[in-house]
């Protein structure tokens, strides 16, 4: 595999004049073009030679009905390896990320689908995002909240800003001090566990805590069976997949023919794929960009992922964009970096 070594400073020069070029104009970049636009301090038909060169080295690639030429996957990894440039981004596009992530209470699944939304609008590509699995997290609090005189809701507060509810019709009416009663012996016994933990042993961990209040063994035995649905790990271990706008993505010239837009539209109803490629990536601590071809799944060969971890708790999410490889990098970088920064520090106050 070809690592860069080889390209001598001036195909480095063309290479990056080209990529930039490309990402800007979404047209295959000529050697006037190049030589006009930037100052090589060569002439066009120098520029000429040294993009034949890097097409024979696999970096460029020539389409059929134009004289330019465009960058492969090979040139953008080229690209984001050894020559992108660190961008910070102004107040202006921080300000308005922080905007978009405002949201009333603290509902993490709430907070994780603005951000894509932030993600979208700011860098036009396509925000994406997964949820932490909540298997392994800890029950925070129980509310035993009386509705009517025969209803009660219950709620779970889950480590991360997650609550899950769930209705009970009673059978008799329960008295306030027996919900209170039961409600200081349900957090003794579960509050602080994880949540495999209580669907593992609920039962014996509940079997003696209704005490002698008036209708409490009535209310603990259903309890015990509406903790099923309560803490029901299947539906918590689902990967949640969040997209933003897909209408930016479809705006951008790749997308012009029908059979590309198709292609996007059947793309994002995949959520079991994109649910797979963004949670098996592995970043210990760093962004990961993953070109065209790098992705595991062909129907991701003509895409770029950008992604990086946010964290909750003990918990870790996966926030970034999808887009044509023909991405405006250095951007994205820092608007992904600075988004997952910003929504971990969101999350951890």
């Amino acid at each position: 595999m070809l690592t860069g070594d080889e390209l001598t400073d001036r195909e480095r020069q063309v290479l990056e004049a080209v990529v930039r070029s490309y990402v800007d104009t979404a047209e295959p970049a000529g050697s006037r073009t190049v030589s006009r636009r930037f100052d090589l301090g060569v002439s066009p038909a120098t520029v000429r030679n040294t993009m034949s060169d890097l097409e024979e080295k696999g970096y460029l690639q020539h389409p059929h009905t134009s004289a330019g030429r465009v960058p492969t996957d090979l040139a953008y990894r080229f690209f984001v390896d050894r020559l992108m440039a660190p961008l910070t981004l102004s107040q202006e596009q921080r300000e308005t990320i922080a905007r978009e992530m405002e949201v009333t209470g603290s509902a993490l699944e709430r907070l994780v689908r603005h951000t894509t939304r932030a993600l979208s609008l700011i860098s036009n590509e396509l925000g994406i995002a997964l949820a932490p699995r909540l298997g392994e997290t800890v029950l925070e609090r129980l509310e035993l909240i009386q509705v009517s005189s025969n209803k009660v809701l219950l709620v779970a507060t889950i480590r991360g800003g997650v609550v899950r509810t769930v209705y009970v019709d009673l059978p008799v009416e329960v008295p306030r001090a027996t919900l209170l009663a039961l409600t200081v012996a349900l957090n003794e016994r579960l509050a602080g566990l994880s949540l495999a933990e209580i669907r593992r042993t609920m039962p014996e961990r509940l079997r003696d805590a209704h005490g002698s209040e008036p209708g409490a063994s009535e209310l603990l035995n259903i309890f015990v069976q509406s903790g099923a649905e309560l803490f029901n790990l299947n539906d918590l271990e689902d990967p949640r997949i969040h997209l933003g706008s897909t209408s930016v993505l479809a705006a951008q010239p790749e997308f012009e023919s029908g059979e590309r837009l198709k292609g996007l539209i059947e793309l994002t109803e995949r959520r079991d794929l994109l649910a797979s490629a963004v949670g098996s990536r592995e970043h210990r601590g760093q962004l990961q960009i993953t070109i065209g071809g790098e992705n595991d799944s062909l129907a991701l060969s003509d895409f770029t992922l950008v992604t990086a971890e946010y964290r909750v708790g003990g918990l870790k999410g996966v926030i970034g964009v999808i887009g044509p490889t023909r991405m405006p990098y250095e951007k994205v970088v820092a608007i992904v970096d600075y988004t997952s920064t910003l929504l971990t520090r969101i999350l951890e106050t």
